[in-house]
């Protein structure tokens, strides 16, 4: 399935007026079954949806790791997951299914947690220490594998890397979907988050920062802003919080000594 459609629209510039094709992202409903039972539909872009899955799954607390799945059976027609997994039971979450809170997302995205979920993070312990340089260089990487924005202009992106290289980029229309993307190929990959940096087109707000400190992950670089919320969680959780980096530029929220000027 593709992840744009062809669509005739009248463009204008100026007085000049023209009738020509353009591509937009396509948006699909993604729903997510558990042993049997629904837990939430996701609007998303019909791509990479098992890392999509896992990534969400992990990130909300319904699952602890990837081991935990025992089967993925994915219908891309009908826009459906099954997933087998052997879960402990945990009682604050079933009692919490169900219940979603209203997240900064775009489109108003769901989510299961709240902000006390901040406290299952670990604290990180090792700092990872980065150049501006590195920053920019990584930067620019990043941004050139946004090939999916550069035709919609719909989509935010996050890229999961390692102090030298990018390893995993992803696309998505939510900052959320885009971020548990990268984060869920992490699972099935196997990888390890400690010595890992995440990268983002979008807005770290507090929930945006929770999900990438359940991993350990020690530094965020966004090309946007962050949220007051999500900065005091930083400076708690000893993250590097780095933001509107674009160009030489960049604003660096927390953890000042992990910057090596």
């Amino acid at each position: 399935m593709e992840n744009k459609i062809d669509v005739e629209i009248i463009r204008i510039k100026g007085n000049h007026r023209d009738t020509v094709m353009d591509k937009v992202i396509r948006e699909y409903p993604f729903t997510l079954y558990m042993n049997g039972q629904e837990i939430v539909t996701l609007l998303c872009t019909p791509e990479n949806l098992r890392e999509l899955a896992v990534g969400f799954l992990i990130s909300e607390g319904f699952i602890d790791s990837f081991q935990e799945v025992s089967n993925m059976d994915l219908d891309r027609e009908r826009g459906t997951i099954h997933i087998a997994a052997d879960v402990r039971e945990k009682p604050l979450r079933d009692r919490l299914r169900g219940k979603r809170t209203i997240t900064s997302g775009c489109g108003k995205g769901s989510s299961f947690y709240n902000v006390l979920d901040s406290s299952k993070s670990r604290k990180i312990k090792k700092i990872v220490g980065i150049r501006p340089e590195t920053v920019v260089q990584l930067m620019r990487e990043f941004n050139r594998h946004s090939e999916l924005f550069n035709e919609t202009g719909g989509v935010h992106s996050c890229a999961l890397c390692s102090r030298d290289n990018l390893l995993v980029h992803r696309d998505d229309i939510g900052r959320h979907n885009a971020l548990d993307k990268i984060l869920g190929w992490g699972h099935i990959n196997n990888q390890s988050f400690e010595d890992k940096l995440v990268l983002t087109t979008g807005r770290i707000s507090s929930e945006m920062l929770i999900k990438i400190a359940r991993r350990g992950v020690p530094v965020v670089i966004s090309r946007s802003a962050p949220t007051s919320l999500a900065v005091e969680l930083a400076r708690e959780l000893n993250i590097t919080l780095v933001g509107f980096a674009r160009g030489v530029k960049m604003n660096i929220y927390t953890n000042f000594p992990s910057i090596d000027f």
